[in-house]
């Protein structure tokens, strides 16, 4: 399927290895959902069950759960703003998985259970914003939706993890002596992914990017070439080509300023800030959330019974594979269309055959949960994260990203506090609220998100009005390219540009162009 493209097999494992920070970010948000479905964790607590008096006091803890969560995730972007410049992300990375490690700690009482979901909020917080932007700085052009998009899978392992410990462990009878672990231990399983995280730091580098802003230009042009070597350029030529634009640009980058809400201060940056809110606010209010902690609750209120977070992963897999194809402005277009339609139906189905033994109804109503994920799924999970980490200049990416998933953590303040309390109190209505905001929400990408596919980081600025430009090589002609190669040429090897061609003689421009042709992806 990859036929033409050139992945250095170092830089896909990093990708990959980070990724870990995601699944059990993931896997925190989701396994609250599979908790509330054991019988023990009710009883442990003094709560009372569905259809029990006092339940309304249960919908209200299970709230604050998801809410405290929240809350610690949003501290955790602010964090991560001033982290991942000043110690940069590979430590960031590091510092969120130990938070959550210790926010994972047994809890003997409610009010400790609600304290250390904060806390390991705080740590899914920094890792939901730092791992997708690393992954953003380390990836070439071409490659990089494919690898941003690992972020989206691991998301998905996430889900299935939680899914199906939960499943597993439900058959443990709530009556047992060792019934706590039926929801012990998959609350505990949380931190052996930042644990693996943790034990594996020296197999990470830092990001070239960031190395860059702190004056290590010999250390960042040794990592790009580590990262993205391949065995068809064996004299890093697409390596020196890279790092010629990223430090022009960053030189350029210096000489603006760098105030205090810088990312509110220019045209091009507000639209940036506003698109990056707008795209994690509204994909939050398409519902997916709900679905996906409180599935237990809607498939019992259907009279049904299942998990669909294994067809998670294979979209998110497929939208790795064509993301880079596709673009990312047409896959988000075709998931909040595909989303809001089946939404509709859901909430016309429930709303009819909700506490009926209808049962053609109520399976119509559980397909319509599966073709909502499917479109979630392939279309926008992966999707999301990719676009988020790539839409924001070198020196404003950390607050752009922690901004764009703030309002992610925001919105989920509002859908998954609510959730338990409006199933309860006003059943399908609760539909609406993603049903009316997403009507809206559509347009807004239709008309303002631009396609930023096969550009390197440092060109996307030119598509929000940006004139500090360095250098481009999207869209270029003939010309450019050439000129750029041969600046790139002139790269000896610790990064630095000068007149010596530091490049066996027997190397050509033809070479580059040939070696460069090779970077389209063919599907």
């Amino acid at each position: 399927m990859f036929s033409n493209i050139r992945i250095n097999t170092y830089n896909l494992w990093v990708v990959v290895f980070v990724a870990f920070g995601i699944i059990s970010t993931a896997y925190g948000l989701a396994i609250i959902g599979s908790t509330v479905g054991q019988p023990n964790f009710y009883t442990y607590f003094n709560l009372a069950t569905a259809g029990e008096a006092g339940y309304g006091h249960t919908t209200n803890i299970i709230s604050a759960l998801n809410g405290v969560n929240s809350v610690g995730a949003i501290l955790g972007c602010i964090f991560h703003i001033w982290s991942s410049e000043k110690i940069g992300r590979k430590w960031t990375m590091m510092v969120g998985s130990i938070i959550l490690i210790i926010g994972d700690g047994g809890a003997v009482n409610i009010g400790m259970f609600i304290v250390g979901r904060g806390v390991a909020g705080m740590g899914s917080g920094i890792l939901a914003c730092v791992v997708p932007m690393y992954q953003a700085e380390v990836a070439t052009a071409e490659s990089r939706g494919a690898m941003v998009s690992i972020t989206g899978i691991a998301y998905a392992l996430g889900y299935c993890f939680a899914g199906w410990l939960g499943y597993a462990c439900s058959f443990m009878s709530g009556t047992d002596k060792n019934a706590q672990f039926a929801w012990r231990f998959p609350l505990a399983f949380q931190c052996v992914f930042p644990l693996i995280l943790v034990l594996g730091y020296r197999f990470v580098p830092y990001s070239p990017r960031w190395l860059l802003s702190q004056g290590r230009r010999e250390e960042a042009f040794k990592i790009v070439c580590d990262l993205h070597r391949t065995k068809e350029d064996t004299h890093n030529l697409r390596a020196r080509e890279e790092f010629y634009l990223m430090e022009k640009q960053y030189e350029m980058d210096s000489s603006l300023p760098n105030r205090r809400f810088e990312l509110f201060r220019t045209a091009p940056n507000r639209k940036r800030a506003l698109m990056g809110f707008l795209l994690m606010f509204g994909n939050q209010f398409l519902g997916v959330y709900v679905m996906a902690n409180y599935g237990v609750l809607i498939y019992a209120s259907l009279g049904q019974g299942g998990l669909w977070n294994a067809s998670v992963f294979f979209g998110n897999t497929w939208t790795a594979f064509y993301i880079d194809k596709y673009g990312r402005r047409m896959l988000m277009l075709i998931g909040a269309v595909g989303t809001w339609c089946t939404a509709i139906f859901l909430c016309a189905l429930t709303a009819t055959y909700l506490g009926t033994d209808h049962q053609p109804g109520l399976k119509a109503a559980v397909f319509f949960c599966f073709l909502y994920i499917f479109w979630w799924a392939f279309f926008i999970d992966a999707t999301q994260y990719v676009y988020i980490a790539e839409i924001y200049p070198n020196n404003l990416r950390s607050a752009g990203v922690a901004l764009g998933l703030a309002s992610f953590y925001l919105a989920s303040e509002v859908t998954l506090v609510a959730a338990p309390i409006a199933m309860n109190s006003i059943g399908w209505k609760f539909y609406l609220v993603f049903i009316v905001p997403s009507a809206f929400y559509i347009p807004v990408i239709y008309f303002l998100f631009p396609e930023t596919k096969g550009r390197t980081l440092e060109e996307i600025g030119a598509l929000f009005g940006d004139t500090h430009i360095a250098n481009q090589s999207y869209g270029v002609t003939e010309e450019e390219k050439r000129r750029i190669h041969e600046q790139a040429l002139n790269a000896s090897g610790s990064g630095k540009y000068d007149d010596e061609n530091v490049l066996p003689k027997k190397v050509n421009l033809e070479e580059i162009e040939d070696s460069t042709e090779t970077r389209q992806v063919i599907v």
